[in-house]
């Protein structure tokens, strides 16, 4: 079977990849656990500048990454290039941070001395999707190979040229082989993935319903796994926001990555005294944006990764409009080639709507009205997922005690949600469990280890 890599823009076939064979699995899993076996005792030292290697190699390739992502699934160029450059980052924080991260905790018990390691687990399976296609991955492997891991990639099948770039990149810079590697198979053989008894552990970025079968397979394994799963953030704008802040980020939020985030801003809830003012100058910028070629600097809004995507988003728009939703802006398919949705803003959703109860993975705004701020985390509260959400008000000290009151794994407040290398990552609810990044990320794959040393005094 071959894996074809399709250009969103121009339905063009980019470039087929042969599906690995069984024996090329197992070379790699193989060499994987081998390669792992060594690295674990190296120092953070050999480890960091090997890191920094990395990030040099992402930023020396960055134009050539960037429009890799660009043509492979549609991302529009300038935010491809910020992400190739996130991911350097991310290297770079981990090879200066990891030591202290890892460092023995020492406690004082009747021992004569006590403390807590951090070793690594072993060779862990990164199923990842197609949306960032490398600040996904790296996001989990630096911190990984930081603390001692091994890593195998399963990459989304309708990226296979960035899975294969992100192989050569860790190659070339100097990683012992196979401590990082890609493999190249469907997603019916992950159940298999997940059982060889080298890998030690999981990790997905995917859809809840994928979260539900990988933590199914891993747990019959008994291997430990972070899911970072689906989301319908909540972007919540009080009376006393500033509206022209809240709306200009409010775009930023939800049509990034041409709406195409787990994290995106999806349901707008704006308290009734200002939720007119807010929508008109949502909309107004909403309707501004440059949809077309991703290659194109100036271009806002690309294409969606793939055909039946624009499909699924354009019946979930069609059926809330059905139930009585107005669209202000969009609403439809872009007529050509390509998998073109237009920017979109959707007035008057209810809770019953699918705009409000589902994740619209695409650049689709559902603008919700609520009567005061307990009704606005109330329907905030009121999804199956809990990854991000927005608060806006000028009343900060209100914000903060709100944000306690919100089912999330983060909350920005007067911001967008993002990820950042500094802060832990994930959620709860049907958005999974676990966190990636700061400290608490690169010790998911660890074993905590204690240590007690007698004779007890």
């Amino acid at each position: 079977m071959t894996m074809l890599s399709v250009n969103p823009t121009t339905e063009d076939v980019l470039q087929s990849f042969d599906e690995f064979s069984d024996q090329q699995v197992d070379a790699a899993l193989q060499g994987a656990h081998d390669a792992q076996r060594s690295w674990r005792t190296a120092s953070f030292g050999e480890r960091a500048a090997r890191l920094q290697a990395v990030a040099r190699a992402l930023r020396e390739q960055k134009s050539r990454l960037a429009i890799l992502a660009t043509t492979e699934m549609g991302k529009p160029i300038v935010e491809a290039e910020a992400e190739i450059e996130k991911c350097a980052w991310n290297c770079d924080f981990y090879a200066e941070h990891a030591a202290h991260f890892l460092a023995d905790e020492h406690v004082q018990t009747n021992a004569s001395e006590s403390y807590v390691a951090f070793e690594p687990l072993g060779v862990v399976l990164a199923i990842m999707p197609w949306n960032f296609p490398f600040w996904q991955v790296l996001r989990f492997a630096a911190p990984a190979l930081m603390a001692g891991n091994g890593a195998v990639l399963k990459h989304a099948s309708n990226v296979p040229g960035c899975a294969v770039a992100i192989e050569e990149v860790f190659r070339t810079a100097g990683l012992p082989d196979g401590l990082f590697c890609t493999v190249l198979v469907p997603g019916a053989k992950v159940d298999k993935l997940i059982a060889d008894p080298r890998i030690q552990a999981v990790t997905l970025t995917g859809s809840s319903e994928v979260g539900e079968r990988v933590a199914s397979a891993a747990g019959k394994q008994l291997k430990k796994q972070v899911l970072e799963l689906g989301g319908s953030d909540p972007f919540i704008v009080l009376a006393d926001a500033d509206l022209d802040a809240a709306a200009a980020t409010a775009v930023r939020a939800r049509n990034q990555n041409n709406g195409q985030s787990c994290i995106a801003a999806k349901r707008f809830i704006v308290e009734e005294p200002v939720a007119d003012q807010f929508t008109q100058k949502f909309a107004a910028a909403v309707k501004a944006l440059r949809v077309g070629d991703p290659l194109q600097r100036d271009t806002n809004v690309g294409p969606l990764a793939r055909g039946d995507l624009r499909d699924a988003l354009a019946e979930q728009v069609e059926q809330s409009v059905a139930r009585g939703a107005r669209t202000l802006v969009g609403g439809h398919a872009v007529n050509g080639k390509g998998f073109f949705y237009a920017p979109t803003v959707l007035d008057g959703v209810q809770d019953d709507m699918p705009a409000f109860r589902e994740e619209t993975f695409g650049p689709v705004a559902a603008v919700v009205r609520a009567r005061d701020a307990d009704h606005a985390v109330r329907l905030a509260n009121d999804t199956e997922y809990g990854l991000g959400a927005a608060l806006w008000t000028r009343d900060v000290q209100g914000a903060k005690e709100l944000a306690r009151r919100i089912e999330a794994g983060s909350v920005f407040i007067n911001g967008m949600v993002a990820s950042d290398p500094r802060l832990p990552f994930g959620g709860i609810k049907r958005s999974g469990y676990g966190r990636e990044l700061g400290t608490y990320g690169i010790k998911e794959f660890v074993n905590i280890q204690t240590v007690w040393v007698g004779p007890a005094r």
